[in-house]
């Protein structure tokens, strides 16, 4: 047991520490725990515990310094007179006390190395002596450091040390305790708000896939997490054609369903201004260069579908691998992304692919790369030829049921390894 420990425990600590708390000392200790027991916003503890200690050892001023284990720092959300302090642990009076856990009591601060005098020649502020006690709350945990100027006496003496430890003791809990609430907070919110993004992000995806003469359709998407970076849409236009979309954002999370939901916003706004594929495209990715960051893309599959040529026409920036089943031929023919993903360059080629064209029996297969790249324990990826297997085995089936295979394929594979990237499919069977 070191020396803080003994005086918190109120044991024998010497000579000198034989004389007991003044009645009124105990009295404002009580009363300090009551205020802290009552009060669970974070800020206003700090500030009690500050208020507290200035009133209970007739201090000048004072601060608390939160320990951060992560970045082995102490730092301020209130001190009394000054704005945020951020330290090390390796330095200073208050690094000395969070790493030795014991009460350093500075009669002189000038006299002592350890003291930093910039804040003190910054603010016009002297500070003559200071106490400085780690907080240490429940599971032996460091939670900070109280520090405490200048009382109305030349320093602080032994009994200032018990009354500080006692009063260290109570703090410690009071901040674990208002941190924990705070952590729960937040978490609930962030609950609240990925619930509502999430339900807002599926609700504009299709509901029902459209019925068109001669063809079938399926469509699928589960995110990793309750929001994705990865869309898609299906839009009858005036003439009869199918426009197809699926998208792709780097990441997922908040951020990349914020960024595939305005593209597919964009793809919307472009089919209902007539756009050609190749004119909405370049606008579609000079608006993501403009509004994304340096470090985000998306890459996407934008196509029509002439029910009466039974062509697809398409772009497809980044996107890739695309599958053309052949039925005549029984093979996956595999065509590659037409262009740079949305979002890198503002100019870029935009040659049109050759279009697909589907005769009886062939499908459309657009998989985002959560499929390809799905890992099994052993980090293998469930790949291409594996999901060309599944379509070839599956090639008289509906697209519904080849999409229900292709998930069994895939989960079967993964034997219980966590889904790490966003699943969305569209499948596209000529029926006849």
């Amino acid at each position: 047991m070191n020396r803080f420990d003994r005086l918190r425990a109120g044991g024998d600590t010497g000579a000198g520490m034989s004389e007991t708390l003044s009645e009124s000392a105990l009295l404002s200790l009580l009363d300090v725990a009551r205020m802290l027991a009552a009060t669970t916003d974070l800020p206003q503890v700090l500030e009690r515990v500050i208020d507290a200690g200035r009133s209970v050892l007739h201090a000048d001023r004072g601060a608390v310094f939160l320990y951060d284990d992560a970045s082995r720092e102490l730092h301020t959300l209130v001190a009394t007179g000054e704005k945020e302090i951020r330290i090390s642990i390796d330095k200073g009076i208050a690094g000395d006390t969070a790493r030795t856990r014991e009460i350093q009591n500075v009669p002189d601060c000038y006299a002592d190395p350890r003291f930093n005098q910039d804040i003190d020649r910054r603010t016009g502020y002297r500070t003559r002596s200071l106490i400085s006690v780690p907080l240490i709350g429940l599971e032996d945990k460091l939670v900070g450091v109280l520090q405490l100027l200048n009382p109305d006496k030349p320093h602080f003496d032994e009994v200032d040390e018990r009354v500080a430890a006692a009063l260290a003791g109570q703090a410690a809990v009071a901040i674990q305790r208002a941190r924990l609430l705070d952590e729960r907070i937040v978490k609930l919110k962030l609950e609240r708000d990925l619930a509502l993004a999430r339900e807002i992000q599926q609700g504009v995806l299709p509901q029902d896939v459209p019925r068109i003469d001669g063809y079938e359709l399926a469509a699928f998407n589960d995110p990793a997490d309750e929001t994705g970076g990865d869309i898609f849409d299906l839009i009858v236009d005036d003439a009869g054609g199918v426009m197809m979309m699926l998208a792709d954002a780097t990441g997922h999370g908040i951020g990349p369903a914020l960024s595939v939901t305005q593209s597919r916003a964009m793809f919307r706004m472009g089919q209902r201004l007539h756009a050609d594929l190749d004119r909405m495209v370049t606008d579609i990715n000079q608006q993501l260069c403009a509004d994304l960051s340096s470090s985000r893309f998306i890459t996407a599959f934008f196509g029509r579908l002439d029910p009466r040529t039974h062509r697809v026409s398409y772009q497809a920036p980044g996107q890739g691998p695309l599958l053309h089943f052949v039925a005549a031929t029984d093979e996956c023919r595999w065509l590659d992304a037409s262009t740079i993903p949305l979002g890198i360059m503002a100019e870029f080629d935009m040659q049109p692919p050759e279009p697909i064209d589907l005769a009886a029996g062939d499908m459309l297969v657009l998989l985002t790369d959560g499929f390809y790249e799905y890992q099994n324990a052993h980090g293998e990826q469930f790949d291409k030829a594996r999901v060309g297997q599944v379509v070839i085995s599956h090639k008289t089936d509906n697209p519904q049921a080849i999409l229900d295979a292709l998930l069994a394929a895939v989960l079967g594979f993964a034997a219980g390894a966590p889904q790490l990237d966003d699943l969305t499919a569209l499948i596209l069977k000529r029926v006849r």
